[in-house]
């Protein structure tokens, strides 16, 4: 493949991401096709009882921290998270409402951090492959000008040709993560969801 269509394919593939960004002037720098919601709502996921003071003590209890953090870890299989909350979930009535409440309030809070770090880590990338367009297209008309000069410097072109090259693979390997990594945020809704449904019918 040469450089000129290597350089063409970069930018449709920019241009075709800014064009997706456009659709939302809210976020310009959101990369993915699925729309942006910035936050999870309680509401969403949780039609148990108020979590109440739950919601800031599930720090203070230690059981209930490192559960959490077992259950929010995207290693950890939904099968098995779903297991250890039955598990933790086998007390008494009383028991049981406390913990339950302890145990969603700590999921949603560090499930919602964990989905806030990845969106602003793919606005970041977003922002770093419109910066690495912007280049490549001025590279790509130095080196059509390279190309075009009498009398012709190969060195030059040669040069200029291989980092335009290697920029490419950059940018194309990055859209490819991205196009991954724009799948993280709904598959932590879904086990937020999944979770809470859980806890609740534990507490039925």
């Amino acid at each position: 493949m040469t450089v000129r269509v290597l350089a063409t394919a970069v930018l449709a593939l920019a241009l075709a991401s800014t064009a997706a960004r456009a659709a939302d002037p809210r976020y310009p720098d959101w990369p993915c096709t699925q729309a942006k919601v910035p936050e999870i709502s309680l509401a969403a996921v949780w039609a148990g009882p108020a979590l109440g003071d739950a919601e800031t003590k599930w720090k203070d209890d230690a059981k209930v921290s490192a559960l959490v953090s077992k259950l929010a870890a995207r290693k950890t299989p939904l099968d098995e998270a779903e297991k250890s909350v039955k598990e933790f979930l086998s007390g008494s009535a009383a028991d049981k409402s406390a913990n339950a409440k302890l145990l969603f309030a700590g999921l949603f809070d560090t499930l919602n951090a964990q989905r806030s770090q990845v969106m602003l880590g793919l606005e970041r990338v977003s922002r770093k492959q419109r910066d690495a367009a912007d280049k490549i297209r001025e590279e790509t008309l130095q080196l059509q000008a390279l190309q075009g000069a009498t009398p012709r410097d190969e060195a030059k072109v040669e040069a200029l040709s291989n980092e335009l090259i290697w920029k490419t693979r950059i940018f194309e390997d990055r859209h490819k993560v991205v196009r991954f990594v724009c799948e993280v945020p709904t598959s932590i809704d879904q086990r937020l969801f999944a979770l809470g449904r859980v806890i609740q019918q534990e507490m039925e």
